[in-house]
């Protein structure tokens, strides 16, 4: 089979990497692509937004199945029109993209459904919205209610703050549109998780557990980004857990999505608090996360491609995961200045030594092909990602791999899976 994969990030990167190992994949096309895709099949110079090009690849290159990997693409409809030209596409439909894309409908949809969260409000102007900060003597969670590339939350302990934050979303429009309307919520205290399964509309298949680490700085320190790395398993989250949350919060988001019209059907990704009172949402993403993918599908044994096959065709129920039980950390190396700005076009070099190291994968995310040299394209450029016996040794030889690796400016982490470790006893 033809597969097309849309995308240019880490993300792609690691679900074309294990889509390569497929037995029934004859030839795999990603549209753009990065560098580190191109080791694993052909990239196609056609942009995730431009729906129209990539329609026309699909039916003159016998695609059997596109799959859909950023948020934006899918939030736009993506899916819907491939389907609609009979081409099978594995992700959310553009209504159901809205889970993700707007976090006042997820607000909604949870109430309704009755699934815990935070108690919160959405607000579509600024003084409503700062009447309403200025009015608490607690903390405060900030978030843009549009798609923001993983940076439109601030955590708020003084409302002032707080404040701030709201008029820099909604005045100084720093995620343009998406900050249109926020939502502003109690914090939540506890540890956080996240949990993808795979849904067909029907059936939810929970992957391996994993954590990941906003916040740019050591500790959870400093401002929100895309995701500085990520573990998996994550401890915090017991098989008692996994069948709390499924029960409590992935079945009825499921069931409220068919009551909605707006079935289901792709990764479901839902972002949880463990609280002292159980699980809690923080949100929900409609694509496999970024960078949690790198450690999960580092671990996925099975044939990914029978997997999002069996999604589209409503099969899920006969599939069975075969997972790698050794634990894999995911370190990623930054450009100098992210989330804020940053330079491009620094020269990369180290690559291939380390991964020469065994049971190392270095991930590509914002990285660029200029006559032969690889280059930094991004904030986040690469995801160094490591299996070990330990998540003890997963870490050191992810980091071992951190170190062969140079370009001027690169930033990352030092504490990646640390909780894990006080929390395995390793």
């Amino acid at each position: 089979m033809n597969v097309l994969l849309i995308g240019n990030g880490g993300r792609e990167h690691a679900i074309a990497w294990k889509l390569a190992q497929s037995k029934n994949l004859t030839r795999l096309y990603i549209a753009p692509g990065n560098p580190g895709t191109a080791q694993c099949g052909e990239n196609i110079p056609i942009s995730a937004d431009n729906a129209d090009e990539l329609l026309d690849f699909s039916n003159q290159n016998d695609i059997g199945l596109v799959v859909v990997g950023p948020e934006d693409p899918l939030a736009a409809g993506l899916v819907d029109k491939l389907e609609a030209a009979g081409i099978k596409a594995f992700g959310p439909s553009g209504g159901a993209a809205q889970l993700e894309a707007d976090k006042a409908f997820a607000k909604q949809l949870m109430r309704s459904s009755s699934i815990s969260t935070a108690e919160g409000r959405c607000f579509d102007r600024f003084s409503d919205a700062k009447a309403y900060i200025a009015s608490r003597d607690e903390s405060v969670v900030v978030k843009a209610a549009g798609l923001a590339k993983g940076k439109g939350v601030f955590v708020c302990d003084d409302p002032a703050d707080g404040i701030l934050a709201a008029e820099k979303i909604m005045c100084d429009e720093i995620f343009g549109t998406a900050g249109n309307k926020i939502i502003v919520e109690d914090k939540l205290l506890g540890e956080e998780a996240s949990i993808l399964a795979f849904v067909d509309g029907r059936n939810i298949y929970v992957m391996e557990s994993s954590q990941d680490h906003k916040a740019i700085g050591d500790g959870d320190t400093g401002p929100n980004t895309g995701g500085m790395g990520a573990y998996s398993p994550a401890p915090v989250v017991t098989d008692e857990l996994i069948s709390h949350i499924t029960h409590e919060i992935l079945v009825p988001v499921v069931d409220g999505m068919n009551r909605n019209g707006t079935p289901y059907k792709g990764v479901l990704y839902a972002g949880v608090m463990i609280t002292g009172g159980g699980p809690r949402v923080l949100e929900f993403n409609v694509r496999f996360g970024d960078p949690e993918t790198q450690p999960i599908l580092a671990r996925l044994k099975s044939d990914l491609l029978e997997v999002l096959l069996a999604v589209c065709d409503g099969t899920l129920d006969r599939i069975t995961l075969e997972w790698d039980r050794r634990p894999a950390v995911c370190v990623v190396m930054a450009s100098g200045g992210y989330p804020g700005d940053y330079e491009k076009g620094k020269k990369i070099v180290g690559l291939e030594d380390a991964q020469q190291i065994e049971d190392v994968i270095v991930f590509h995310a914002g990285t660029k092909d200029i006559d032969g040299d690889i280059v930094t394209n991004g904030g986040r450029v690469l995801g160094v990602t490591a299996l070990g016996d330990t998540i003890k040794d997963a870490k050191e030889r992810a980091y071992r791999g951190v170190e062969k690796i140079k370009f001027d400016g690169a930033y990352c982490r030092r504490d990646i899976a640390d909780k894990a470790i006080k929390g395995s006893g390793d």
